[in-house]
């Protein structure tokens, strides 16, 4: 007990006195291993994780879909796809924002990766809703819980995970089971949305005649086919969602060349400004991986689980009891980690009482969805904020209305199990 009280009071401490974020989980990390370790060795295990944590091909996705945000926003790529998408919802008041969402939603459900689309759709359209007058922080918070419904709408890693830890639930039902819940999730964030535009008062604009649509269809369809290009290599299997974000660079800068909207001499900046904001990224990243080993290493988890799991026997209390200790290790613990400790702890604790293991991961996935953007460690959140380039601090407030919206979302998946195993029996 006495490991998650100094993990805790530390990293509060720290951050009450104006510590970065990433200095202050490294920090606490280190104190927490020091009770349990020599100070030496405590030393070099916490620098020995945050750079095995690093170590991974599909990290490599980040800096990647960032550069190609980069070029886009400079090469005239993503302008064309803005005119397009304005003019198919110019009528709309914040339209921008619609598009965001469903962007998102289909871009993070090919790639499998939230941060992946958390970074190349941000960096896409943060700039221009930024140039319409919109919210830069309710842009940014938008960007980066909409990037998680892509986890929950297959293909998903995160489900193919949790397949693995719980012993064999059917890969093919997790993902007929996400469907229905991640677009729910989708919905759910764009009517948030529509009463923010409302009471923003964003004016709608003029409708677009055909003519006007046709022509920037036509302006936009060679940057239209990058998606085409990245999502079908995906699908079909030729490359990996990493590997199409190096795609995604060569094709940007040769497009953006092609358009003569970019020179050589104009790729110092862009080269520039996607290492600083990978850098930022790269560093919370790396100290939020080293505090999943030390949670782990100390036995938290399990002891949390028992205190929290010895509260009650009844079904519905356990199911909240496992969504807030969820809720809490989310905000601490990346996803992955955290799906493989829990599901072997709490899997037979909800199937003794009747709940169906699919269901279980869709609710357990989603619930560490909410965790991707919450402080401290949410990696989504941080490269939300960076891509952005703004302060967890700013976008706090338009957060917490969606932040609300995920967890309704997250009840209904909990209490109405049809939701999620309505299609899978389809198919049985």
């Amino acid at each position: 007990m006495i490991e998650i009280v100094v993990l805790v009071l530390v990293f509060f401490v720290l951050l009450a006195i104006g510590v970065p974020v990433a200095w202050s989980i490294g920090i606490s990390c280190l104190c927490t291993i020091m009770i349990s370790i020599e100070s030496m060795a405590s030393f070099t295990t916490i620098a020995q994780r945050m750079a095995t944590g690093l170590d991974s091909f599909s990290l490599l996705a980040i800096p990647l879909f960032v550069l190609a945000g980069q070029v886009m926003n400079q090469g005239g790529i993503a302008l064309r796809l803005i005119n397009f998408a304005k003019a198919l919802m110019g009528a709309l008041p914040g339209g921008l924002i619609y598009v965001n969402v469903i962007a998102a939603m289909l871009f993070g459900a090919i790639s499998g990766s939230a941060v992946a689309a958390t970074s190349a759709i941000g960096g896409i359209l943060g700039p221009f809703m930024e140039k319409e007058n919109y919210s830069k922080e309710f842009g940014a918070a938008i960007n980066i819980t909409s990037s998680t419904t892509g986890l929950i709408i297959p293909p998903s890693n995160i489900l193919i995970v949790y397949s693995l830890a719980s012993g064999g639930v059917s890969i093919a039902s997790l993902f007929l089971a996400g469907y229905i819940p991640g677009i729910l999730m989708g919905l759910a964030l764009m009517l948030v949305a529509t009463f923010w535009i409302k009471k923003k008062g964003y004016p709608a604009g003029e409708r677009s005649s055909i003519k006007l649509i046709l022509k920037t269809f036509l302006d936009a369809l060679p940057s239209l086919l990058l998606l085409v290009v990245v999502i079908g290599g995906i699908i079909t299997g030729i490359f990996t969602a990493t590997e199409a974000s190096g795609i995604a660079v060569l094709y940007t800068l040769v497009l953006s060349f092609i358009y003569r909207e970019l020179k050589i001499s104009g790729l110092k900046s862009i080269f520039l400004n996607s290492v600083g904001t990978t850098a930022i990224v790269m560093l919370l990243i790396a100290t939020s991986m080293s505090m999943s080993w030390v949670m782990s290493f100390e036995n938290i988890p399990q002891n949390v689980s028992a205190a929290l799991l010895a509260l009650s026997e009844n079904k519905f209390v356990i199911l909240v009891i496992i969504n807030i200790l969820l809720l809490f290790v989310g905000t601490f613990m990346d996803m992955t980690p955290a799906v493989l400790i829990f599901t072997p702890i709490f899997l037979p604790v909800v199937t003794s009482m009747g709940v169906d293991p699919v269901q279980f991961g869709i609710m357990m996935v989603m619930n560490l969805c909410v965790g991707l953007c919450t402080p401290p460690v949410g990696a989504v959140l941080f490269i939300g904020v960076g891509v952005a380039r703004t302060s967890i601090q700013k976008i706090m407030k338009p957060l917490l209305p969606l932040y609300a919206v995920m967890a309704i979302v997250l009840l209904l998946v909990t209490f109405i199990p049809a939701i999620s195993l309505w299609l899978p029996s389809l198919f049985e």
